[in-house]
């Protein structure tokens, strides 16, 4: 028992020595640059600690003033550095600059840093501000007045061209720009021709017999044949007769051609084509081959039977005795 208590004291011991030995290693300072200043001067206040590197610190916190009358008037960055013999010694100096406008003489306090090793302390230091002296035995003059210098136009030019300079640059550049935009040769663009328009019974029978060599009833596509075909004879109506045949129904596109130059045969035709396809659309008819054929070659008759004449151009002959219609 004796043996193991023995043991606990040296571990006690060493402990303690350890501790020791890193308290000793942590020091901790506060100065002024200056001691004693006239009102209004400034001074700096150094905060220093000299720590092992590895451990961590804790700096003391200053508000905007140290006592009522002693402001801080900036803090600067904390300077950090290590001992050129021994780098795992690490040292910190964080400065504020102090000022007051009273006289007197002002107590700075101590201040602590927080360590793993512990807490440590600064010592107290003491500001003195002196009044400014003033020399009764002269006068009071007034505040002199700023002097007037002179600053040419030149000189102006001088410190400000590249105010100057770049905008004359760019206006420069934008007349340029304009004058050869304006100067420069025109190319010439060729108008191609436009094209004549088709005539419209052209145009439906190209797709009705396009119409019927898909053979889209042959393929079970009963109800977008018919469509097909009442679209396009719809299309043609309109341009043939001026009509809005896409917007109406068959009945009102019969009323509209009530007074057409259509004869009854004709309108027979075109009543068939309409019929059958909105009963086709809406009633789901199923039509029999013979109707399905029946449809297209009612639109084609219609329209090659409806066609609008297209009168030839008149040509000018010049030849003896005046011009000659040809």
């Amino acid at each position: 028992m004796n043996q193991y208590f023995k043991y606990f004291l040296v571990l006690l011991i060493s402990l303690g020595s350890f501790y020791k030995a890193k308290a000793q290693a942590v020091q901790v300072d506060a100065r002024l640059e200056k001691a004693t200043i006239p009102l209004g001067d400034q001074t700096k206040l150094h905060l220093t600690i000299r720590f092992p590197a590895k451990d961590s610190v804790t700096f003391p916190k200053l508000a905007d003033s140290i006592k009522a009358k002693l402001l801080i008037v900036s803090a600067n960055k904390a300077d950090t550095s290590f001992d050129k013999s021994d780098i795992s010694i690490e040292t910190i100096d964080k400065t504020y600059t102090l000022t007051s406008f009273d006289t007197g003489q002002y107590v700075i306090p101590q201040y602590q840093f927080k360590t793993k090793a512990g807490v440590f302390t600064t010592k107290e230091l003491v500001l003195t501000v002196n009044p400014v002296a003033v020399d009764t035995s002269k006068g009071v003059y007034d505040i002199k007045q700023p002097f007037t210098v002179s600053y040419s136009w030149m000189e102006w030019l001088r410190d400000n061209w590249p105010k100057v300079a770049f905008p004359l640059l760019a206006i420069l550049v934008i007349a340029g720009i304009i004058y050869y935009l304006r100067k420069r040769p025109k190319k010439e663009v060729a108008v191609k021709p436009a094209e004549p328009e088709k005539p419209a019974h052209v145009i439906a029978l190209a797709k009705l017999h396009a119409l019927r060599d898909e053979k889209l009833w042959q393929q079970d596509r009963v109800k977008e044949y018919h469509s097909e075909i009442s679209d396009v004879m719809r299309d043609y109506l309109e341009r043939r007769y001026n009509i809005s045949a896409n917007e109406q129904t068959s009945d009102e596109i019969f009323a509209s051609l009530r007074y057409m130059d259509i004869s009854e045969q004709d309108k027979s035709m075109l009543r068939q084509v309409l019929m059958l396809a909105d009963l086709v659309k809406f009633a789901k008819e199923k039509p029999l081959a013979a109707e399905n054929e029946y449809s297209i070659n009612n639109a084609i008759d219609f329209v090659t039977h409806t066609q609008k004449a297209i009168v030839p151009p008149t040509i000018n002959k010049e030849g003896e005795g005046g011009n000659e219609l040809v």
